[in-house]
């Protein structure tokens, strides 16, 4: 019973926020928010740290690939093992999504984890940044609500992905 009020609840809370994203200008950021989520941007800053010749760009980078190698399989893992349809799937008829999902399934955001692994790993190295990075990946998480093919549990469920994912590799490494 508590389980369908959860589900009711992310519904509600989605086509709250959803609704926002008819505004041109909305729709535009979340687009483009959702877009600085999709790879490139990591070796994008990765590269940058070392042309400044940042102290710990190489620490940086060694907890940045182990978390993500430690986020992608169990990405996979929970992706392909709850199969949770993507709100537009959910309810036909109610929304279309703005852009077309890269795979089938929603939860946990794949986008929303990965930005919660550079924000966690930019904290260990460089907290004056945490605030910025923070404030991105959480951006990154609303964007993909915004553009309708993820739920709000599907960004919770990502960024504590991505969070535990780092820390994992931080004990690992120290």
């Amino acid at each position: 019973m508590w389980l369908q009020k959860l589900g009711l609840w992310d519904q509600r809370c989605f086509l709250a926020l959803f609704s926002k994203s008819e505004r041109k200008r909305i729709h535009q950021f979340s687009f483009w928010c959702s877009k600085t989520g999709d790879g490139p941007l990591y070796l994008l800053l990765v590269a940058l740290l070392f042309a400044l010749e940042l102290t710990h760009a190489s620490a940086f980078t060694e907890l940045l690939l182990l978390s993500f190698a430690i986020e992608l399989p169990l990405y996979l893992l929970l992706k392909n093992s709850i199969r949770r349809q993507r709100p537009y799937q959910l309810m036909a008829g109610m929304m279309q999504a703005h852009i077309e999902a890269s795979d089938k399934f929603s939860l946990p955001s794949g986008h929303t984890a990965a930005a919660f692994v550079v924000a966690s790993a930019l904290l260990c190295f460089y907290p004056q940044w945490a605030w910025l990075a923070f404030s991105w990946a959480g951006l990154i998480g609303l964007s993909r609500i915004l553009l309708g093919v993820h739920f709000p549990l599907d960004i919770l469920a990502g960024s504590s992905l991505g969070v535990s994912s780092s820390l994992i590799a931080q004990q690992i490494l120290h």
